[in-house]
């Protein structure tokens, strides 16, 4: 998965975003000289923009012969790919694909309690993604800052949240996702080594719906 800052940089010029719009939507992979044909620019031009985006992860590179190249003869040429399943950015951050594969392991799981199932796997999800921080060496606020949660500790020793990445699905069915989010950040804390953080239900207007109370 490309870092995404750096993947939007990469597209912000016109030239680099033609040549990443022709090889998506190719059904093969792209030489050089096809995309500097598509994109109207020089093959030397072509060549810097893709090995940009190479470089940024929105495209993969490898040498492949061609079909009726014979084998041995010459010197294969470059051709580009997509990388991995495309890029979305939001400011602030949203994570909505989070919840989506947590209601949809619930429904496949156990169709008939997948409200039950979701809580436990939201539970599950927030354990394991929290294991794998800690081992990367992150604490609460850096992990909560990672996932796009806006992690602000204040005087009362709590750490409030002031964003939810789940803005728009917890405006419509707040009960569901807001309980999936409290399932979810109780079972991230476990997996930080943080069980004695408490994560709390306690709803405010334009924020997170989770407050979390550290030890006194």
């Amino acid at each position: 998965m490309p870092d995404r800052w750096t993947a939007v940089a990469a597209l912000a010029d016109p030239s680099r975003r033609a040549l990443y719009d022709h090889v998506r939507h190719q059904d093969h992979p792209v030489t050089r000289e096809e995309a500097a044909d598509a994109a109207g620019i020089s093959r030397g031009l072509a060549a810097f923009h893709l090995d940009k985006l190479v470089d940024a992860g929105l495209l993969r590179a490898r040498y492949q012969a061609p079909s009726d190249q014979p084998r041995g003869r010459g010197r294969s040429p470059k051709v580009y790919e997509p990388a991995g399943d495309g890029l979305a950015v939001t400011v602030p951050e949203r994570r909505y694909e989070l919840i989506a594969e947590i209601l949809a392991d619930a429904v496949v799981d156990d169709p008939a309690h997948a409200d039950d199932a979701a809580r436990r796997l939201a539970g599950q999800r927030g354990r394991s993604l929290g294991a794998g921080l800690a081992e990367d060496g992150c604490d609460v606020l850096s992990a909560l800052g990672g996932l796009g949660f806006e992690p602000r500790p204040d005087a009362q020793r709590r750490v409030l949240l002031h964003n939810c990445p789940f803005h728009a699905l917890a405006t419509r069915h707040t009960a569901l996702v807001c309980g999936l989010n409290h399932a979810f950040l109780t079972g991230l804390l476990d997996g930080l080594g943080a069980a004695d953080v408490e994560a709390r239900l306690a709803p405010r207007p334009g924020a997170c719906c989770v407050e979390l109370n550290l030890p006194s």
